[in-house]
């Protein structure tokens, strides 16, 4: 692995995480939140598919990560709509793995 994705790695596996909070208790709301109860999982999906993309140090990891940017953009726009204390922490997080994954990108 290239000692350069380190950082990298670490914000999508952190983006993983608060995505993965943010998507249980987003399912135990009442109020309806279909589309960021989507965009979280599909984060998650991503950030845990380009940390292994990185990890492998693949040929695809500029490509990955400039998609996994614009997903966690997303996602990190949609539940900073909600005032739940788990969609604003999850969606620091993604702006955050968001920002790493642009510079990998490139």
């Amino acid at each position: 692995m290239d000692a350069s994705y380190k950082s990298c790695i670490k914000a999508c596996l952190d983006c993983l995480e608060a995505c993965n909070v943010c998507y249980h208790a987003c399912l135990k709301e009442e109020e309806k939140m279909a589309e960021c109860i989507e965009l979280v999982r599909e984060c998650a999906e991503i950030c845990a598919y380009s940390a292994a993309v990185m990890q492998r140090s693949s040929k695809v990891v500029k490509q990955i990560s400039a998609l996994c940017a614009e997903i966690c953009d997303a996602c990190g726009a949609e539940c900073k709509s909600f005032d739940y204390r788990h969609c604003q922490i999850c969606a620091g997080i993604c702006f955050a793995c968001a920002e790493e994954c642009r510079k990998m990108a490139g």
